[in-house]
């Protein structure tokens, strides 16, 4: 990854700042123009300003530039900004044009103008770069500094003294701003990294969803197209063997048959309206269970005894969709597979838990005999009690009924 591509927003930083150095030369030569104090180095000295200014300015507002040099685009802008104000800093004396400008180079303002692209190197570069920026404008200011002084000791160690002192603040502040940006970008990439584990976990997800959809999917049309089709195809084998020695009793059978093949396309019908939308969307969940018992009730020629509350609020969605689901799995298993006559149906909340109960007075069965991972319907339970962190417990003897029970904890 390159510096540019790294820290995109410093460009127009740069464009910025070469734009009020270029204003500010603007300015002060405009001044200087209709002073008392104008002289020959004061316009130099600004005339030279402006043109490093322009030339700085220039070389930032030229996309052809950066697309040829790349990488090197940034540094050679520093370069451009660093050299020229130190040159201009000792312009009149090396020119040695006359000595009234020496209070104009006391309040030129160097340090603050090198400290911009002390910045930009310390918050797009390696510290290693700021500190050789550093060391490099210090050597420079150094190596001007000698002819400027024309042989007086004084004066050079003066200019050095000021030369050594801004350096030790510039690596100062440098470090810090190197620091603080090392940070910044170690935060910025644990954030992408998050920002990719939250993509993959959202994708997980989804596809868990679809798994557990499909799962219900397959339920449903177990409890519907499966055992018709399973029904009927007993019955016709029956037909086909009967229909010699016994054509009214194998007439009897297909009637049956028929009858059966009704019911199921009935049922079927049923189980794609209800995956189509749930009723827990229209109804809520307590008046959904309601509807679902006596749906099955009368269909079933079922004695219903229906105990439930009033309706329960703040559950989230995917509790309420497996008490739903749950009872409509456990009322159906009583009127197709239990052959009961009376279903009992409570729901009923005590503290933090939740519990749903469904009894039945059929054939029951040993649920220690029942081989949970060929049983799609209570292996649907259990993994709908599982998704919702709660505890399915099947109480049955064959002869006795069966009851199913699920309990869910719930926040109050």
């Amino acid at each position: 990854m390159t510096h540019e591509t790294r820290e995109p927003s410093v460009l127009p930083v740069f464009r910025l700042f070469a734009l009020l150095w270029l204003g500010l030369f603007l300015l002060g030569g405009g001044i200087l123009l209709v002073s008392e104090a104008f002289s020959r180095s004061a316009l130099v000295f600004y005339l030279a300003g402006i043109a490093n200014a322009i030339l700085l300015l220039g070389y930032l507002l030229w996309p052809p530039l950066q697309r040829y040099l790349g990488t090197k685009y940034l540094p050679v802008g520093i370069i451009i900004a660093s050299i020229g104000p130190i040159v201009i800093n000792h312009l009149v004396s090396l020119l040695q044009i006359h000595s009234e400008t020496k209070s104009l180079l006391d309040t030129w303002p160097l340090t603050a103008i090198l400290f911009v692209p002390l910045v930009i190197v310390a918050w797009q570069h390696p510290l290693r770069d700021m500190i050789l920026f550093c060391l490099g404008t210090a050597l420079l200011d150094l190596a001007l500094a000698i002819p400027a002084a024309r042989g007086d000791q004084w004066t050079f160690l003066s200019s050095a003294h000021g030369v050594l002192g801004r350096t030790g603040s510039f690596l100062l502040v440098g470090y810090m701003v190197a620091r603080i940006m090392e940070i910044q970008r170690k935060q910025r990439q644990s954030l992408a990294e998050a920002n990719t584990k939250l993509t993959h976990y959202a994708t997980t997800l989804e596809q868990l969803a679809t798994t557990r959809e499909r799962n219900r999917l397959a339920r449903e049309l177990h409890d519907t197209l499966a055992h018709t089709l399973s029904a009927v195809a007993v019955e016709m084998e029956a037909v086909d063997s009967l229909w010699d020695v016994d054509p009214t009793q194998a007439r009897t059978l297909l009637q049956r048959s028929l009858s059966a093949t009704r019911t199921g396309l009935t049922e079927t019908r049923r189980a794609l309206q209800a995956l189509r939308s749930s009723p827990l969307e229209d109804l809520g969940l307590v008046l959904a269970i309601r509807q679902e018992a006596q749906t099955v009730a009368e269909r079933a020629n079922l004695t219903l005894d229906l105990h439930i509350p009033e309706p329960v609020d703040n559950l989230p969605p995917d509790v309420e969709q497996c008490i739903y689901r749950v009872a409509q799995e456990a009322m159906t298993n009583a009127a197709h597979h239990a052959q009961a006559q009376c279903v009992k149906v409570s729901l009923f909340r005590e503290g933090n838990r939740l519990t749903l109960a469904i009894s039945d007075d059929g054939l029951g069965f040993d649920p220690a005999a029942v081989d949970v991972e060929h049983h799609l319907g209570i292996r649907g339970m259990q993994e709908r009690a599982e998704m919702a962190r709660g505890t399915l417990e099947i109480e049955s003897e064959p002869g006795q009924g069966t009851t199913v029970c699920l309990t869910v904890e719930v926040k109050p």
